[in-house]
């Protein structure tokens, strides 16, 4: 059960249903798709259950990070083989892919192993972030090494008083005479902050100067090399790593500065800005987490069910596999019916990543959020169809829930994603995207026509109606509304999905009909119009709501 199979027709087919010729050369997409999944599935897989069981260990003599056993062999085969900078320029020794190839890789890669996909997709977003805001000489300096992962990279934002509330961080940095600066300070959770992958790791870190303005106004942001360019080890050290319900083989490091020389990027107090860069790039990404743990604990699940003989089956054989219960189906058909509309999702954000759309911005809480959220139901499903051999470490099962509960909380907790969406995307472009998204899912609704359409209409009316009242709440009681983003980013969210798949659904029947690969496509995107889709338009009452009840117990009697 501990192996993993690439779904690369799955992937090409979603490549298509989400439009990715508008991106690049879907066959050439395939073949890297292809040829990636190979590698994840001989060289990584095998090391996700070792690296659980082993996890990584901390020396505090020496400070240091000792990764899990064949962590390190299987980092250096992924760098030589070029797979990290697959999407990036070629200036920097990049492939020149769309974004959106990257995105169907870290599906593999996070199904592969979730504990280890975590490094290369932190340095991918310090990739961003250099190539975005760094100068000339910084680029130069730093993009190559990371493009192909000689080097890695981390995000340094939360401490010990300052999580979420980013703009009550602490640390400083003071300017040295040389034009650098110098980095005082605590940051804790730093995933892959120190390990024994690679020589260097390039830290980018949020600081304040010491005439900055309070709050993230007075953020800026700087490169921290763990080795200076003389080959000293600079003043940064790892204190301690975190003991985790998942994800062992991914040290969570708690990383001290004290005085490590750094170079700012950009202009002062412009840290936020930099640092969103990657925090966004970062948000699809863990999305994706949610998509390849589902995956690996659907095919973990698919595997069980067919060889797993347990009572009669109702209109069966005696000795029939458990994979023919009704219920077991049902889970099992819910688990690939959101797979597929996770998928859909998170490729289609990228294709609008790629294209530089609005609607980027607007389906990334959504890809981040909602396939965090379903990516955990889908895992426990796993668990729930293996039974009592699933929650037992002996068949590997449970780590998919333990692994994937960390990415509801990253990069901004779904909370915050909720409120993201309706504090800053709802009226992206003055509403005009959301709308166009509620008119794309009526023209869909009428192209699949039948009940189907019909739910999908309905849908996209809850979500107008949703969004219509968040608007006007925000404007008198932002409590209300705020009290109402969850319950909307879920309905939303839902309604897209239910957008995407139904375009699957056309894709599917558009093809052949005798094509068993396509009819069981045509039959998970019903079986999700039908029970999954119709969940949107009943969450409508819980986005308007109100806060009323949450507010109407005291805070002694919670």
């Amino acid at each position: 059960m501990n192996t993993y199979t690439p779904p690369v027709r799955d992937i090409a087919f979603a490549l298509d249903a989400v439009g990715a010729h508008r991106v690049g050369d879907i066959e050439t997409m395939v073949e890297v798709a292809a040829e990636f999944g190979r590698f994840c599935a001989e060289v990584i897989a095998p090391l996700n259950r070792l690296g659980d069981e082993h996890g990584v260990k901390y020396n505090p003599s020496t400070k240091s990070v000792t990764t899990a056993p064949g962590w390190r062999e299987a980092y250096a085969k992924y760098v030589e083989a070029g797979w990290n900078g697959v999407s990036f320029s070629s200036e920097f020794g990049g492939g020149d892919l769309p974004q959106l190839v990257t995105t169907a890789m870290q599906e593999e890669l996070n199904a592969a192993s979730m504990a280890f996909a975590l490094c290369p997709m932190l340095t991918q977003g310090a990739v961003h972030l250099l190539d975005t805001h760094a100068s000339p000489e910084q680029q130069a300096t730093y993009l190559e090494q990371l493009v192909s992962g000689a080097s890695t990279g981390t995000m340094n934002l939360t401490e010990p008083s300052a999580g979420s509330d980013v703009g009550a961080l602490a640390t400083k940095a003071t300017p040295a005479a040389d034009g650098t600066w110098r980095i005082r300070g605590q940051k804790i959770f730093i995933t892959y902050g120190e390990h024994d992958l690679t020589h260097q790791i390039i830290h980018l870190v949020l600081a304040r100067l010491p005439d900055a303005p309070p709050g993230t106004k007075g953020i800026s942001c700087f490169i921290v090399p763990k080795h200076l360019a003389d080959g000293s080890r600079n003043a940064v050290r790892c204190i301690g790593v975190e003991h985790k319900m998942g994800i062992h083989a991914s040290p969570t490091c708690t990383l001290e500065y004290d005085d490590a020389v750094g170079e700012l990027v950009g202009e002062p107090n412009t840290g936020m800005r930099a640092m969103f860069t990657m925090m966004n790039n970062a948000r699809l990404s863990v999305g994706v987490e949610g998509l390849g743990v589902a995956v690996r604990a659907y095919q973990d699940a698919v595997s069980y069910a067919r060889q797993r003989v347990q009572s009669r089956v109702v209109g069966r054989d005696p000795g029939t596999a458990i994979v023919e219960h009704p219920d077991i189906r049902r889970m099992l058909v819910s688990m690939r019916s959101h797979i597929e509309a996770m998928r859909l999702l998170a490729y289609r954000t990228a294709v609008a990543i790629d294209e530089r759309e609005l609607l980027a911005d607007l389906l990334t809480p959504l890809a981040k959020a909602w396939s965090t959220d379903v990516g955990s139901e889908v895992a426990r499903f796993g668990t729930q169809v293996v039974g009592g051999m699933g929650y037992i470490r002996e068949t590997g099962v449970e780590q998919h829930e333990r692994d994937v509960r960390i990415a509801s909380i990253y990069e901004g907790t779904n909370g915050i994603q909720a409120i993201d969406l309706i504090g800053r995307k709802l009226d992206l472009d003055g509403g005009k995207t959301l709308a166009t998204v509620v008119s794309d899912m009526g023209s869909t609704a009428n192209e699949l026509g039948g009940p189907d359409g019909e739910r999908l209409a309905e849908a996209a009316g809850a979500l107008e109606q949703g969004a219509e009242w968040l608007r006007a709440a925000y404007a008198t009681d932002p409590r209300d509304a705020l009290a109402g983003a969850t319950p909307f980013l879920r309905l939303t969210a839902t309604a897209v999905a239910g957008w995407l798949i139904g375009q699957q659904a056309l894709t599917a029947r558009a093809g052949d009909a005798a094509d068993p690969f396509l009819a069981a496509k045509a039959t998970t995107a019903s079986f999700f119009l039908r029970q999954v889709l119709p969940q949107a338009t009943a969450l409508l009452p819980s986005v308007t709501a109100g806060a009323g009840d949450l507010d109407a117990i005291p805070v002694d009697e919670l």
